[in-house]
C-alpha cells in the first residue's frame, strides 16, 4: 500500500478530474437526449405551452439522429500499416477483431460525433498475454489531462462509473494505476449536513483482494486515448449536434403548430350568426316550466339536425387553413440543417427525382469531405490505440512503428459497382498493381490475402490460362497510359 502522502495526492487528482468531468456532462447529456429523440418543446409562447404543450411532450421530428449517423456509417477501419512496412499488420487487426471493435468502434465514433469526444482504453489481459483488452468509453465517463502546452502527451486519465449505490473510479498515471470508490451523493436538507456528507463520502482506496492498490503500469504511458471531434487549437472540440439543436427545436415547434392548426382549422368551419343558442324548458312532475337549459349542440350535430332561432339568423363559413405554409418553412429549416452539417439533402428530405450518378456524387461531396476529416482526426487516436496494444504485448519497437504508420479505412465515397469497376480498370491499365486495386475496391487486407491465395491456386490448376490472363493485363504502352490517365483525370474533374 502506498504511503499517506502519495494517497492524498492521488485522491486530490481524482477529485479535480471528477469536477471537470462533471462540468462537461451537462451538454453531453443534452446531445445524447436529442439523439434519442427526447426533445422538449422550445420557442413556444406561454399560452401555447399551457394549452398544447402536454400533447406534444413525446413528439420529435428527429433530424439529430440522421446528422449523427450519416458520417458514422462510412467510418470503417480496415487495417493499419506500420511505418516502413509493405503490408497491413495482421496481428493488430486480430486483436481489434478479438475485442469486437469492428462493431464497438462504430459506437465510439458515434459517441465522438454526438458528444464531441470519446475515449479508448487499452489494458493487458492476465488470461491472455497476446490479446490486450480494448474498450471504447463514453465522454461522460472519462477525462484525460495533458502536459502543459501539448495536445497529445497525456499526464493522467480518470475513468468513473456508477455501480449500484457506489461510484467507482480508476486513475491512470504513466507509472501506476489507482482504484477508488465512494458512495453516491446523498440528498441532504442543509448545507452544513451536505458538508458532513462530503467529508464522510469522499473518495477512498478500493479494497482489492488479489492485487495491490496502486498497481504498477507496465506500459509506462497513460493507456487512455481521446478521440476528438472537430478539435480547435485553444478550445474544446465541437459536437456535430451542437449546431443542429436550435434548428431541431424550431422544426419541432413548427410541427406542433401545424398539428394544432390542422386540429382547429384544417377543415371548413360553419358558423351561425345573429341567433341565440336554443334553450329547452325544464318541467317538473306536474308538467310546469320551472326553468330552462341550453340545447345540446353536440347531439344535434351527431343527429344531423340543424336548429336556428331568431329572424336574423344566417349561416357563414370559414375556409380551411392553408397548412402548406408550415410545411414550406419546415423544408427550409431542414435545408438549413443539411447545409450547416454537410448532410446530403436526400438524406433529410427524401426526394431523389431523376438524379444521375454524377449528380448524386456531387450531392454527397460535403458528406464525403466531412467523413475524410473525421478519418484524419480519429485516425490519429486509433493509431495510438494500436501502439498501446503493442506496448501491452511488450513490443516497444513495433509500438513506435505503429504510432508512425497510417490507418486504412473503407472508401468514404459511395459509388455504384459499374463506376467503381470502370475506375479500377483504368487504374489497372496505367500500371497500378492488383493488390492496391483490391484495397480500393473495399476489401480488407485480410480479404486481399485470401483473394491472392485463391488466384494462386487457380493459376496452379490452369497455368496456360494464367499466362494468357497475364498477357492481357499487361500495362498499356507509355503513350496509351498517358491518354488513359488524362481520361481518368477528366472524369474525376467532371
Amino acid at each position: 500500500m502506498a504511503d499517506e502522502q502519495e494517497l492524498q495526492k492521488a485522491k486530490a487528482l481524482v477529485e479535480t478530474l471528477e469536477r471537470e468531468l462533471s462540468a462537461r456532462c451537462s451538454p453531453i447529456d443534452v446531445y445524447k437526449a436529442y439523439y434519442r429523440g427526447e426533445q422538449p418543446l422550445k420557442f413556444a409562447s406561454d399560452e401555447f405551452r399551457k394549452y398544447h404543450g402536454a400533447r406534444y411532450r413525446d413528439f420529435a421530428d428527429n433530424w439529430v439522429q440522421v446528422v449523427s449517423d450519416s458520417p458514422v456509417e462510412r467510418l470503417t477501419v480496415t487495417g493499419i500499416k506500420p511505418y516502413g512496412a509493405d503490408k497491413a499488420d495482421g496481428e493488430s487487426m486480430r486483436v481489434w477483431q478479438a475485442n469486437g471493435l469492428d462493431a464497438d468502434s462504430q459506437l465510439g465514433f458515434l459517441g465522438a460525433v454526438t458528444s464531441a469526444r470519446a475515449f479508448a482504453l487499452v489494458w493487458g489481459d492476465p488470461g491472455d498475454d497476446e490479446t490486450p483488452v480494448v474498450t471504447f468509453e463514453d465522454a461522460s465517463s472519462c477525462i484525460v489531462a495533458y502536459e502543459p502546452g501539448s495536445r497529445r502527451m497525456r499526464r493522467a486519465a480518470l475513468r468513473r462509473w456508477q455501480d449500484g449505490d457506489t461510484y467507482m473510479a480508476v486513475l491512470y498515471l504513466p507509472g501506476e494505476v489507482w482504484k477508488f470508490e465512494r458512495p453516491v451523493d446523498r440528498r441532504t436538507k442543509t448545507e452544513d449536513m451536505a458538508d458532513v456528507d462530503r467529508q464522510l463520502d469522499g473518495w477512498r482506496p478500493r479494497e482489492m483482494r488479489d492485487e495491490p492498490n496502486p498497481q504498477p503500469n507496465p506500459m509506462g504511458v497513460v493507456p487512455v486515448v481521446e478521440l476528438l471531434n472537430r478539435p480547435l487549437l485553444v478550445d474544446d472540440p465541437i459536437s456535430d449536434v451542437a449546431g443542429v439543436v436550435p434548428m431541431q427545436d424550431a422544426v419541432n415547434l413548427l410541427w406542433a403548430q401545424l398539428f394544432t392548426a390542422s386540429d382547429y382549422a384544417a377543415f371548413p368551419q360553419r358558423v351561425v350568426l345573429g341567433a341565440e343558442r336554443p334553450m329547452i324548458p325544464i318541467l317538473n312532475a306536474a308538467g310546469e316550466v320551472v326553468g330552462e337549459r341550453p340545447l345540446d349542440l353536440e347531439k344535434l350535430a351527431a343527429d344531423r339536425i340543424a336548429f336556428f332561432s331568431g329572424e336574423n339568423a344566417k349561416i357563414a363559413e370559414w375556409t380551411a387553413a392553408n397548412l402548406e405554409a408550415y410545411t414550406k418553412v419546415i423544408e427550409v429549416a431542414v435545408g438549413h440543417i443539411a447545409a450547416q452539417t454537410r448532410t446530403p439533402q436526400h438524406y433529410l428530405i427524401g426526394k431523389m427525382a431523376n438524379l444521375s450518378a454524377d449528380a448524386l456524387l456531387a450531392a454527397e461531396t460535403g458528406l464525403v469531405k466531412r467523413v475524410e476529416e473525421k478519418q484524419l482526426w480519429y485516425g490519429q487516436a486509433i493509431r495510438e490505440v494500436f501502439a498501446l496494444i503493442a506496448l501491452a504485448r511488450g513490443e516497444d519497437s513495433k509500438s513506435r512503428d505503429l504510432r508512425s504508420g497510417y490507418m486504412l479505412w473503407a472508401d468514404a465515397e459511395s459509388r455504384s459497382q459499374a463506376q467503381l469497376a470502370d475506375a479500377l480498370l483504368k487504374l489497372k491499365q496505367i500500371g497500378f498493381p492488383f493488390e492496391f486495386l483490391a484495397l480500393r475496391y473495399g476489401l480488407t487486407p485480410a480479404e486481399v490475402v485470401d483473394l491472392l491465395a485463391m488466384i494462386e491456386r487457380e493459376n496452379q490448376l490452369d497455368p496456360l490460362g494464367a499466362a494468357a490472363a497475364m498477357m492481357a493485363q499487361r500495362p498499356a504502352p507509355a503513350e496509351d497510359a498517358v491518354a488513359l490517365e488524362g481520361d481518368l483525370l477528366a472524369e474525376e474533374t467532371a
